[in-house]
């Protein structure tokens, strides 16, 4: 048993797609030429996003922020992703998930890497898309102090 958290991820044209949108993997295994496992290291943060249809159309659409859990460590349960995670986002419905695609790449342009976000901030996107609420944008002032409250808690 290794100690990464691992996630599955799928393509079948036009069925379903499982991808992960940002995150650093630190191993990669192909299991075919439709599925790979992708391992994250404990703490490390990734975007897992979950797409099915059926002949009518779109049935699902997810997306999932998680933390990669330590071993031994509590976590959700989330499917294709094994053990879990620490769920930092977690939304359902095209339009809920577009938007947070459309605040992932806002982030990428201010030359941040998502996964280097504060988590503190997706769960703020989370609370306030719950209540249809337009998050507050992620800004380089509000990730310096989240650096800054790294180096200190260090």
């Amino acid at each position: 048993m290794n100690n990464f958290t691992e996630v599955e991820l799928l393509w079948l044209e036009k069925r379903i797609e499982n991808r992960i949108r940002f995150g650093h993997s630190v191993e990669e295994r192909i299991l075919d030429r439709r599925r790979r496992v992708l391992s994250f290291a404990p703490g490390s943060i990734f975007a897992f996003v979950r797409w099915t249809s059926n002949d009518f159309g779109t049935a699902i659409s997810r997306i999932d922020i998680l933390r990669a859990v330590v071993p031994g460590q509590r976590c959700s349960t989330v499917p294709y992703v094994k053990p879990g995670g620490d769920i930092l986002l977690r939304l359902s419905g095209w339009p809920k998930v577009e938007r947070v695609l459309q605040l992932i790449d806002a982030v990428e342009a201010l030359d941040i890497d998502p996964a280097d976000a504060a988590p503190d901030y997706w769960h703020h996107v989370h609370n306030r898309m719950s209540v249809n609420e337009n998050p507050r944008p992620y800004t380089k002032a509000r990730h310096q102090a989240w650096l800054q409250r790294q180096r200190t808690m260090r």
